[in-house]
């Protein structure tokens, strides 16, 4: 499946933590867009959707939530709960995030700026474009 989970390094000292985030060095590509989900309902589900070309990194900075991927032949659930670690989700990997808690944050990190012509929003779409 294209994607897979990633630890950052902690830095830090007794102040407190920090965890830096750099393209092409811990992040595997050029940072386009930063966005980030807050203040989600725990019965919500997220996402719900493709894309055929992007690339993302998912990292949960507060709280928790969890990740269904699903690249057409597999499926598996991920949850992210440690703001030193990242979802690194590629392209043709439809996602859904849910269960998410009170305090989560969901930072975003992606290669690409919006299009909303590169979202594939169905479901049955996914898989046909697959079968090409």
């Amino acid at each position: 499946m294209n994607c897979k989970l990633m630890t950052f390094q902690i830095k830090g000292d007794d102040r407190g933590s920090l965890v830096s985030l750099e393209e092409k060095r811990n992040i595997p590509f050029d940072i386009k867009r930063i966005y980030y989900i807050f203040g989600t309902e725990a019965e919500a589900v997220r996402g719900k959707h493709s894309h055929s070309n992007l690339e993302q990194v998912a990292i949960c900075v507060s709280g928790s939530c969890k990740f269904s991927l699903d690249d057409g032949r597999e499926k598996q659930v991920i949850e992210l709960n440690e703001p030193n670690k990242g979802l690194y989700i590629g392209e043709n990997i439809w996602r859904e995030m849910f269960d998410f808690t009170d305090d989560c944050v969901l930072l975003v990190l992606a290669n690409e700026y919006y299009d909303e012509n590169e979202y594939i929003r169905n479901y049955e779409e996914f898989k046909r474009r697959l079968q090409n």
